[in-house]
């Protein structure tokens, strides 16, 4: 019913229905039936026509104006709200886990930054699951498998995993050898990773393993110096440990089992539209995952 009375608006203010029918890119045909149906609706005859003149009845000059201004602030409001999903400018609020938005995404905020100098950007970091549309966030990054349904979500990569220990703590308690023995070992784990998924090529065999944690912190970068200290065999993302991988300060252990990759992902609430200053991120952190080998790679 709406529309139908913005067009008979527009009626009375192109003054025919052959001229309402121009404006609004309609069948002439078509808007008599959509002003006889309002009429039918309303219960009243909104204008008298004939074949040389068109004038309002006494009940549609009262309905046209009353219905006018709110018809126009519709309209602007509507403009206004297209203007803003058009904009490449405003403010942007994302979060993302601390680790990873602080390091392997650090150019690719520094990127979007210097080629969108419009946009403000609200960078919330947090090891924690965070309720994306309770906190009015625009944009979250998530590694691992998605729970919520509801959110929409755009693949970037995949990080890679891998088991670790010092070359220290071997020598002091042995390596294992199969999945099974670390039960005889101290183990690290860092949140999120609380159940270790591995998988043997070879094989095809699959298990997954709750370790139990004589170290266990939320914060990764600290769960790989641990390592490195010789606390424990630790699962841990390739991208933080491969300079100590190179360095020899930490060597991969149990070999022969692939750790089952953590897929990256960008997500936020279900709409119609996304904003263009939303949607242009989505697509910078799109072709820098793209172009990053270490969101390509598995082990």
């Amino acid at each position: 019913m709406l529309d139908d009375l913005a067009l008979f608006v527009s009626i009375v203010e192109a003054g025919s229905l052959n001229a309402a029918a121009a404006r609004e890119a309609l069948p002439p045909a078509t808007v008599t039936r959509r002003l006889q149906k309002l009429e039918s609706e309303l219960g009243y005859r909104l204008l008298n026509r004939s074949a040389r003149r068109m004038q309002p009845t006494a009940e549609g000059m009262q309905y046209y104006e009353q219905c006018r201004p709110l018809v126009h602030a519709l309209r602007q409001a509507t403009q206004r709200l297209d203007a803003s999903l058009s904009a490449v400018s405003g403010n942007i609020r994302v979060l993302a886990p601390v680790n990873f938005a602080s390091g392997l995404l650090t150019p690719a905020w520094t990127s979007f930054m210097l080629k969108y100098p419009e946009i403000n950007l609200e960078l919330e970091c947090s090891n924690r699951l965070q309720d994306l549309v309770g906190s009015g966030a625009d944009l979250a990054i998530r590694v691992g498998t998605l729970g919520d349904s509801t959110l929409m979500q755009r693949r970037l990569g995949s990080a890679g995993l891998v088991m670790v220990a010092a070359p220290s703590y071997l020598a002091r308690a042995g390596t294992p050898q199969a999945p099974a023995q670390l039960e005889q070992h101290e183990l690290i784990v860092a949140e999120p990773l609380r159940t270790w998924r591995l998988r043997q090529p070879g094989s095809g065999v699959e298990i997954a393993l709750q370790p139990q944690a004589r170290f266990r912190v939320n914060e990764m970068r600290l769960a790989v110096e641990m390592a490195a200290a010789g606390i424990g065999v630790l699962l841990c993302p390739l991208l933080q440990s491969r300079d100590l991988l190179d360095q020899g300060k930490l060597v991969r252990v149990l070999t022969d089992w692939m750790p089952e990759p953590r897929h990256v992902y960008a997500v936020w609430p279900q709409r119609r539209y996304l904003p263009a200053r939303v949607r242009v991120l989505l697509e910078h952190l799109a072709e820098f995952a793209a172009s990053t080998p270490s969101l390509q790679e598995f082990t």
